[in-house]
Order: C-alpha cells, then structure tokens, then sequence
C-alpha cells in the first residue's frame, strides 16, 4: 500500500512538473475548443454544464485519460483534466508528456477520486489543472 501512495503521489508531482515545463499550448481560450474536440455532453449522457467543472470538451481518441478541457459559464478555459482510471495505477502504467491546455502557468492542481461516471465508468481519480484562481474554480456552480 505504501508502494501505492507513494506512486501515486510520483504521478501528481510529476503532472506538476509537466504542466510548469509545458511549452506547447493546444486549446482556444474560448470554447469550443476546435479540432478533435467534442463536447462529452453530446458523447455521453451527462449535462452540458457539470457544476464545479464546467463545460467539459475531449478528443474521444484520447479517452479515458483525456485531457478534458473545461471552460466556464461563460466559454473561458478555467482547466485541464486528466481522468487516471485506478488500474492504470495498480498496474504501474506510465502516463508521459500530458500537458496543460494553455502555456499559462497552472495556479493550482487538485486530486479527487471518482468511483466512475458515464465516459469513464471505472474507478478513478481526476488531476485537475486549474487555470484560475480557488476562488474562480470554487465560483464553477
């Protein structure tokens, strides 16, 4: 178990490392985001506005990992998710170059286990990227 915690928390520091090393923007500030992107309320059965999230847009081909773009209520871009199923956790899988959505610093990053939703039915845990302030994130209802 410890050997568990302890990759986890590898996992955690390793996407904030990545998210302050990350050069390469590849989402619009303003939704939606263009591309391969489609909005997860048209892919599954969720809402278009997921309170303390947002708007959620993914490129199906990158599911379950994402990244899932949120912007808010008004179309701002406000996070990058990443959804890690725990199996890929138990089994040790490596999750290399992931990204934050924009060359903005991050201003902070929050973990939250999920016990699974439609699109990512399984176990896991949600890394979010937040590009805007606890107050502005706090604000997403």
């Amino acid at each position: 178990m410890k050997f568990l915690k302890a990759g986890f928390f590898t996992l955690v520091l390793g996407f904030a490392a990545l998210y302050i090393g990350s050069g390469q923007a590849y989402a619009q500030e303003t939704a939606p985001p263009g591309g391969k992107y489609q909005k997860v309320s048209s892919l599954v059965e969720l809402p278009d506005f997921i309170p303390g999230l947002g708007v959620l847009y993914v490129d199906p081909a990158t599911l379950p990992a994402g990244p899932f773009l949120a912007y808010d209520k008004e179309g701002s871009l406000v996070s990058t998710i990443y959804m890690i199923p725990l199996s890929d956790l138990d089994e040790h899988k490596g999750f290399n170059n992931l990204a934050a959505a924009k060359d903005e610093d991050v201003d902070h990053v929050d973990v939250h286990f999920n016990a699974g939703h439609p699109g990512v039915p399984v176990p896991h845990y949600h890394i979010i990227l937040w590009h805007v302030s606890p107050e502005k994130a706090a604000a997403l209802k």
